[in-house]
């Protein structure tokens, strides 16, 4: 049998959940929150590592809709996220459907049939909210089926007892940076695989008293002010990504002293020095990432991860290893989802084709010969210098003002889609991502073409988004 509704979302993350909580609160009950896992929270839920937590201030990475005023500290630690993100979701409960994948969803006869592991789906309207970081990357590694321990993704971690054991750790992104300091404090040893140097500066982290918590619950009008001198405070941050001489050697500077106040020799420190200009990757928050380096327990490897032979791992250096357990922590599948092999427009179109050339998407939200899809979290939707919630929220609101159309199917134009996407492309010519002589994430490695990130202010795209433009589409 086929439900029909209005409106599927597919994932029950950020996105997916804010995109439920704003149907529901204006009267929209014909939809339905597909979520392929056994709970909600996305990234949040899958990445349990131990240090796990998030880099954007916690009053800022949260709903504007749905304050929290007792956030423990600055920044959450991933568990807090997540149990937001759960008592989020009862507001839609009835409409959460866990456990239920999507396998392929068709545009058919103007409406969308959506196949699942749990049964079928019919809608007009389809919310792909899957998020970026939902498909582990992990790179070709010869030889790794005969080591014979343990080895994982770091969002696939388990509970484990690592006393006493020999761990290496591939990759040295933000996901690294937690982890390694926390593998220091159990293992007998660590081994960090280093591709590249990444920039890390000050995390700069505190915990909330009692007094601040009562305060923030006293009076909800501190806690908005606070959202907004965090949200301007961090636009400024986007003056470094342009290039402005003064912004970015502030930057560039902040995180070469921090660097050398905590990795006194010399030759270390050669090896933790980047050699791109910062902010061309994500730049890191850590106080104990450099420190844990000089341990006499850890081992910086500077170079990645070449291949496996039983327990040896070796270097590209051609440097061995001795290890018990692999951790991989070398990100996701971002440019490329997977999701998009499973999503097929007018006259059968694929969008994974259609993105071939790297994703593109009108608003960041809409995409040609795709009509009534909605991606958030998708196409130049993150940010590198504030909260992605902001992001989210603006195209929450883009897709409730399509919904208000008076069009039964909505499709925008190829025109206007190209003219978007060479908008964006100019305006990312200049930036540090493509001009900082790195390899990163937020581009498509077969285009170069920067993809994932919005290449302007926050508030840009938060006013760009602000109305439905009706003449965009056919």
């Amino acid at each position: 049998m086929t439900v029909e509704v209005d409106t599927v979302i597919v994932g029950a993350g950020f996105a997916g959940i804010g995109m439920g909580i704003r149907l529901a609160r204006r009267g929209d009950d014909s939809f339905v929150v597909l979520e392929r896992a056994a709970d909600v929270g996305g990234t949040w839920r899958d990445n349990t590592y131990p240090g796990v937590a998030c880099d954007i201030p916690s009053h800022l990475y949260s709903f504007s809709f749905a304050p929290k005023h007792d956030w423990s500290r600055f920044f959450a630690p991933g568990a807090e996220i997540l149990d937001y993100l759960r008592h989020c979701a009862l507001e839609i409960a009835d409409r959460l459907r866990l456990g239920t994948e999507v396998l392929d969803a068709r545009w058919v006869d103007d409406r969308w049939h959506v196949s699942t592991t749990t049964g079928d789906f019919s809608c007009a309207t389809l919310v792909m909210a899957v998020g970026r970081l939902s498909e582990p990357r992990m790179p070709p590694t010869p030889g790794i089926e005969t080591f014979p321990g343990e080895a994982f993704h770091s969002s696939d971690w388990r509970a484990r007892d690592l006393a006493g054991t020999r761990v290496g750790v591939v990759g040295t992104g933000a996901s690294a940076v937690q982890l390694v300091p926390r593998l220091a404090d159990e293992a007998r040893s660590v081994v960090v695989f280093q591709r590249s140097a990444p920039f890390v500066v000050p995390r700069p982290d505190f915990a909330y008293s009692a007094a601040d918590i009562r305060g923030f619950e006293q009076n909800p009008r501190s806690r908005e002010t606070l959202r907004s001198e965090l949200f301007w405070g961090m636009e400024t941050g986007f003056a470094a990504r342009v290039g402005l001489p003064g912004h970015l050697d502030s930057l560039r500077q902040t995180a070469r002293d921090h660097l050398e106040a905590q990795v006194p020799d010399p030759a270390l420190r050669a090896d933790l020095t980047p050699h791109y200009e910062i902010g061309c990757k994500r730049v890191l928050l850590s106080n104990d990432y450099y420190r844990t380096l000089t341990l006499p327990t850890v081992t910086l490897e500077p170079s990645a991860l070449a291949a496996v032979d039983g327990e040896r791992a070796t270097a590209q250096s051609g440097a061995h290893h001795d290890l018990d357990v692999l951790v991989f922590a070398t990100g996701f599948l971002s440019t490329r989802p997977p999701f998009a092999r499973r999503i097929f427009g007018r006259d059968g179109a694929n969008l994974a084709d259609a993105w071939s050339g790297g994703m593109v998407a009108y608003a960041s939200t809409t995409v040609h010969g795709f009509p009534n899809l909605f991606v958030i979290d998708g196409p130049n939707a993150s940010l590198g210098h504030n909260s992605a919630i902001v992001m989210i929220e603006a195209q929450i609101g883009y897709v409730l003002a399509a919904l208000d159309d008076d069009a039964a199917v909505l499709e925008v134009s190829l025109e206007a889609q190209r003219r978007y996407t060479d908008d964006l492309d100019a305006r990312a010519a200049d930036t540090v991502w493509l001009g900082g002589g790195c390899e990163s994430w937020y581009v498509d490695a077969s285009t170069g073409r920067l993809t994932l990130l919005w290449p302007d202010l926050a508030y840009a795209f938060r006013d760009r988004l602000a109305e439905f433009d009706r003449a965009a589409y056919l």
